[in-house]
C-alpha cells in the first residue's frame, strides 16, 4: 500500500506466484508474514505491518490474488506479459491505518490521497535463464488525479539449487505530473494547512529499488522467503518538503503453502 511504501510486498510474493503460473494445472499459494517499511514514501518513521496473501493461478494464464489483483500472464519464448486489475491503497493524513499503526503526525493537513484502481501492465524478457528485464507501468483508473507511473527493472539469479534460490533485482521507477504532485507535492491549500512550502515536482524519475531475496523449500508445498532492500527517492521526490528520510531500508519474511 503506499501509505507506508509497500511496494515490495507484491514483488515478493510474486517470486512465489511466477511458479503457479508455469504450472499445468491450477495453483493456490497462501503466504503469510510481516514486513518493515516506512509509514510513507518518504517518511523517517518505519513500521512493521503484516502480510496475508491468496494467490489463485490458473493453467490457461488467468489468476487472482489479493496482491497481483485479477488478471492474465503468459509467456512467449523469452518474453513474459501479464495484464492486472489492480488498487492503489490511499494515504491517510490522520486516523489508523489498514494494516495498523497511525498515519503519520507530519502528513496532517495534507488531506487523504485517494486509493484508486489501477491497470497493470508488464512486459518481460529473459536475457538468458537467471537474467530477466521488465518495464511495467500502474495506470490510474479511478481518482485518476493521483496519476500513473512506469518502470523498468533488471532482475538475476545469485544462487539456485534445489531447495534455494537467491535474487538480486534492481529497479527504477517514473512519476507522471499528477501522481508526482499527488504524494511528494504540496498544494497552497495544503501548506496553509500543514505549514510545508508551496512545491510542485515535476514528472519524471522519482524512486530506485535494490532488492535481495532468498526462497528456501522445506518440501513440496512448504516453502519460507525473506527479503532486504532499500529504497530511494530521487531528483523532485527527494527534495519535496515530505520527504524526511531520502533512502529507507525494506525488509520481509513469510512462509507460504503451495497447493
Amino acid at each position: 500500500m503506499k501509505s507506508c511504501n509497500m511496494k515490495l510486498i507484491p514483488a515478493l510474493f510474486i517470486l512465489i506466484a511466477g511458479a503457479a503460473t508455469a504450472a499445468d494445472e491450477a495453483v493456490t499459494t497462501i503466504g503469510a508474514g510481516v514486513a518493515l517499511a516506512p509509514r510513507y514514501s518518504g517518511s523517517d518513521e518505519n513500521m512493521v505491518v503484516p502480510v496475508v496473501a491468496l494467490d489463485y493461478s490458473m493453467a490457461n494464464g488467468f489468476y487472482a490474488s489479493t496482491l497481483r489483483g485479477l488478471g492474465y500472464g503468459g509467456a512467449a519464448g523469452p518474453f513474459s506479459y501479464s495484464a492486472a486489475l489492480g488498487y492503489r491503497a490511499p494515504r491517510k493524513e490522520d486516523g489508523k491505518l489498514p494494516f495498523g499503526g497511525k498515519a503519520s503526525k507530519y502528513l496532517r493537513g495534507m488531506g487523504d490521497v485517494k486509493g484508486s484502481a489501477t491497470a497493470n501492465l508488464s512486459l518481460g524478457y529473459a536475457i538468458f535463464d537467471g537474467l530477466d528485464v521488465n518495464v511495467h507501468t500502474a495506470q490510474a483508473l479511478s481518482a485518476r488525479e493521483t496519476g500513473s507511473t512506469y518502470g523498468a527493472g533488471l532482475s538475476g539469479k545469485l544462487f539456485k539449487d534445489d531447495a534455494n534460490t537467491v535474487t538480486l533485482s534492481l529497479g527504477f521507477e517514473v512519476a507522471d505530473k499528477k501522481y508526482a504532485q499527488a504524494y511528494y507535492g504540496v498544494t497552497a491549500k495544503q501548506a496553509l494547512k500543514s505549514g510545508y512550502k508551496v512545491y510542485q515536482p515535476k514528472a519524471g524519475l522519482y524512486q530506485a529499488d535494490v532488492t535481495m531475496s532468498w526462497q528456501h523449500k522445506l518440501d513440496g508445498h512448504w516453502g519460507v522467503t525473506g527479503m532486504l532492500g532499500a529504497s530511494s527517492l530521487l531528483r523532485d521526490a527527494a527534495n519535496s518538503p515530505l520527504a524526511r528520510r531520502t533512502t529507507a531500508p525494506t525488509a520481509a519474511v513469510y512462509a507460504s503453502y503451495t497447493f
